[in-house]
């Protein structure tokens, strides 16, 4: 009983010391900023750092999107490599090397997916002077709903307590306005026609308004210049997955490959087509290229409806892991007949080639969805390392490129 006893003390003396060691590097951070959201998380934490760089913020970013990045106070970055799964541990240390690195802001990326684990994210680990929220998606319903206002009530739990909150969600506004009153934040909501087409053509990768305006109304609101702010964002790196748009030639035969592969809800992707619509050639075919993974059931099912009710594509190829459930629910929702190809197993190279079979001389349009992690980001560099330069036009930005950063000698 003695021993328990001693041993408990023990306990509590070491958590207590590790707590009081995390506000003192949390401390001697002024500017924190949480980053939390369905779609669109990895972008504004990296706009976001890239603004406060530009205005001449020394400051730390961490992301947890398609690969978990440590963005020094130069802008390079390294690799995050975790021994086993992601752990919000994490964000201690992420705290502990930006404050030893004499950072005066820190962003960083939410990398929790359950309630109770955003809220003590920002409550105890981040202690944000400034949140944002992208955006409340149809995602992780399992988890966070089953309703979406629960999704919303969900992502609120990493608003600050007396800091300043952002959001370009234009729905739930009740639900936000009243958390963020419930914890003493300015709530500012973030009109995304606020940043111009012209502004978006000054990035190499298809970036949203929203993301931008988010950026921007933080930046400004911290005493820095639009027009600099905008300027360290255009020139950042951005997120591997990034969404980018590669052209194809070959024989004469013209393929637009879309990577949307990082997106993962059906409403997003929808968004997403309905602005790139009218930067597509026409005529054009549209194939809709799905990637399937064992553990992502629920979103294979999710995808299958989409494929076959709301997105416009003249036939669909499935592959990856499991792809059984994609094809059941296309079925159901396929209300015109068109064709489904599965390569369920397919290696990049093969389903290239299959694709590459369908071009002829009206464009090819390829809209990659689903997964990006594994052979996601293998059909991508097939595209890319096929891919030309194309020219610019004055209707809108063309975009070529990996966007993938090759800065993986050192890790975190």
């Amino acid at each position: 009983m003695v021993f328990l006893t001693c041993l408990l003390v023990i306990l509590a003396a070491g958590f207590g010391y590790q707590t009081w060691r995390h506000e003192r590097f949390l401390a001697r951070i002024p500017l924190r900023v949480h980053v939390n959201g369905s779609r669109g998380k990895s972008s504004v934490t990296r706009l976001i750092a890239a603004g406060l760089r530009a205005g001449g913020i020394r400051t730390v970013a961490k992301t947890t999107g398609t690969k978990p990045r440590f963005i020094n106070p130069d802008g390079s970055e390294v690799p995050i490599v975790r021994a086993g799964s992601a752990n919000i541990i994490e964000q201690v240390q992420i705290v502990r090397r930006a404050a030893r690195l004499g950072a005066e802001a820190l962003v960083v990326e939410c990398m929790a997916i359950k309630p109770e684990l955003q809220g003590m994210l920002e409550d105890r680990m981040i202690r944000s002077t400034h949140s944002v929220l992208t955006n409340v998606r149809a995602d992780h319903l399992d988890e966070m709903g089953p309703r979406m206002d629960d999704v919303a009530r969900s992502l609120g739990r990493t608003i600050p307590r007396g800091g300043q909150f952002y959001t370009t969600e234009p729905g739930y506004l009740d639900i936000l306005g009243k958390m963020a009153q419930e914890r003493g934040s300015t709530f500012h909501v973030v009109p995304p026609e606020s940043v111009e087409n012209q502004v978006l053509r000054r990035f190499t990768y298809i970036e949203h308004a929203e993301n931008v305006a988010l950026a921007l109304a933080v930046c400004t609101d911290l005493g820095i210049d639009r027009n600099l702010a905008l300027a360290g964002m255009a020139e950042a790196t951005p997120d591997p997955g990034a969404m980018r748009m590669y052209r194809v030639l070959e024989d004469g035969r013209e393929i637009r490959f879309i990577n949307g592969f990082a997106v993962n809800d059906p409403d997003s992707y929808v968004l997403a087509w309905d602005r790139l619509a009218h930067l597509l050639p026409n005529p054009r075919r549209v194939i809709g290229l799905v990637v399937c993974r064992a553990d992502r059931i629920e979103r294979s099912q999710q995808l299958g409806q989409l494929l076959g009710e709301r997105l416009p594509v003249d036939l669909c190829v499935v592959a990856g892991k499991e792809t059984a459930p994609f094809r059941r629910h296309f079925r159901r929702a396929n209300q015109t007949d068109r064709p489904l190809f599965d390569m369920e197993g397919a290696s990049p190279g093969e389903i290239y080639t299959a694709i590459r079979a369908h071009a002829g001389e009206t464009a090819l349009v390829v809209f990659g969805i689903g997964n990006i992690v594994g052979l996601g980001e293998g059909i991508v560099e097939e595209f890319r390392l096929r891919s030309v330069e194309p020219q610019s036009t004055d209707s809108g930005p063309e975009y070529a490129g990996a966007g993938v950063s090759r800065q993986e000698d050192r890790h975190v």
